[in-house]
């Protein structure tokens, strides 16, 4: 089979002319869209008697000079968001990891309240669940946000982990057990590092999340970055500004959910370099002598009972 070849019939001179015209009716649809949205955003409007100027007036830009308004924003706003979603993140990854192993346990009085238990804080919207913690705990905003965050992240994660788990070939746990390991050894030391590996995109998507969610505090009255800007500082500079905060906020948040997917990036082209598979077959084993040994062990185990096949 040829190199050239594909998986579908290659388009004719018709094809390609309707492709080339579609693409661009496309093109001119989303210049005009884009056009009349900036025009509608850049007229005059009226409010209460007064008639404002479009959002794009340098008049509604002048707060973005201002060394208070910044100090602001980013010392309440932005550090309350990066302090709350940190803080989760780390309480739900630990929490992530301790229910995807009772999730996955043997023992059935362990397994099935697990699964239960991740099942409804899945279906629990995380605000009702900040909400609940404020009102009935008590543990004020800063926690109850933090809580909220970690429980129903924690959840996902858990079960995200455990469908790592759960796709691991049988010859890594046979290979672990047939070393002398116990069922908890071969999960810790062989098993759950391939699996969280595997779910590495998954759990950063899903902190990725996490730091949106963040936002969902505005309701509770802790002072993140939506509430700051929009709400605090939206009030102090009037409605005049209230588009120029909002831009303000967009662009901050992209650039913290953006840095954070380069991390996870950077993260994962890592973690590959220090397990991957080398050209000639060999595997690139971890620093730490013990654990790569066990790993060498449980490959080469795994390698041979697959080998053989199922008697």
């Amino acid at each position: 089979m040829s190199g050239a070849s594909v998986l579908f019939d290659a388009p004719g001179p018709r094809a390609r002319r309707l492709s080339r015209i579609f693409s661009v009716v496309t093109a001119i649809a989303v210049v005009a869209g884009l056009g009349w949205l900036i025009a509608t955003l850049n007229a005059p409007r009226e409010s209460g008697g007064i008639t404002l100027p479009g959002m794009f007036d340098p008049a509604r830009w002048d707060i973005v000079t201002d060394p208070e308004m910044w100090s602001f924003v980013i010392g309440v706003g932005v550090w309350g968001t990066l302090r709350a979603a940190l803080v989760a993140a780390v309480l739900a990854i630990a929490l992530g990891v301790v229910l995807s192993l009772l999730r996955s346990s043997t023992i059935a009085w362990i397994r099935i309240p697990t699964a239960v238990l991740i099942e409804f804080f899945r279906g629990m919207p995380v605000l009702l669940m900040m909400l609940f913690i404020l009102l009935v705990a008590g543990t004020g905003q800063y926690w109850a946000v933090v809580s909220a965050l970690a429980i129903y992240n924690g959840a996902l994660i858990g079960e995200a982990l455990r469908a790592g788990l759960v796709a691991l070939p049988r010859g890594q746990r046979e290979a672990a057990l047939s070393l002398g390991m116990r069922p908890l050894q071969s999960k810790m030391l062989v098993e759950f590092p391939q699996a969280f590996r595997q779910m590495l995109p998954i759990i950063v998507a899903q902190l990725v999340v996490l730091l949106k969610d963040t936002s969902l505090a505005y309701i509770v009255g802790y002072p993140e970055l939506l509430r700051v800007t929009l709400n605090n500082l939206g009030s102090f500079y009037g409605n005049r500004y209230a588009f120029t905060l909002w831009c303000i906020a967009f662009v901050l948040y992209l650039v913290m959910n953006l840095t954070l997917s380069a991390f996870a990036r950077w993260l994962a082209r890592r973690t590959d370099r220090r397990y991957h598979i080398g050209k000639g077959g060999g595997t690139t084993l971890p620093d730490d002598p013990n654990q790569a040994m066990l790993l060498a062990d449980a490959n080469a185990a795994a390698r041979q009972s697959e080998s053989q096949g199922p008697r």
